[in-house]
């Protein structure tokens, strides 16, 4: 009687030729999908601020809550024509607010805004 295993034989074991795999075509990621200028931004931001910022080449919009730097760049390309080299995206937290008319508070809803960053030169006509 052998203990674990010590007269057993040992098999070999053959190498077979690894198999190569077909190369598939690149996966879509979510920027690539086609960019639906709606469901990405929701109206350009008209405040003081943003006026002053337009004579620099940077406009300010609203823009969705899952919305992404690129899904904002190829919403901007596609609707005005231009082509953006910086965005940043700002986010807004909501805030706590005391209702008048009821006991208790409530909120103001959150936001998210984008500046888009153009060449110089270029332009978008929001009005």
């Amino acid at each position: 009687m052998a203990l674990f295993g010590s007269k057993k034989k040992k098999e070999e074991k053959k190498e077979t030729p690894k198999k190569e795999k077909p190369v598939s075509a690149p996966k879509e990621t979510k920027a690539s999908v086609a960019v639906e200028v709606r469901d990405v931004l929701l109206r350009p931001r008209i405040t003081e601020k943003a006026a002053s910022l337009t004579s620099g080449n940077v406009y300010t919009f609203d823009i969705r809550q899952s919305a992404t730097k690129k899904d904002v760049a190829a919403a901007v390309k596609k609707l005005y024509k231009v082509t953006p080299i910086k965005i940043a995206v700002v986010n807004t937290p909501a805030k706590r607010v005391r209702m008048r008319t009821k006991r208790g508070f409530g909120k103001t809803t959150a936001s998210r805004k984008a500046y888009v960053y153009l060449k110089q030169g270029e332009q978008i006509n929001l009005g």
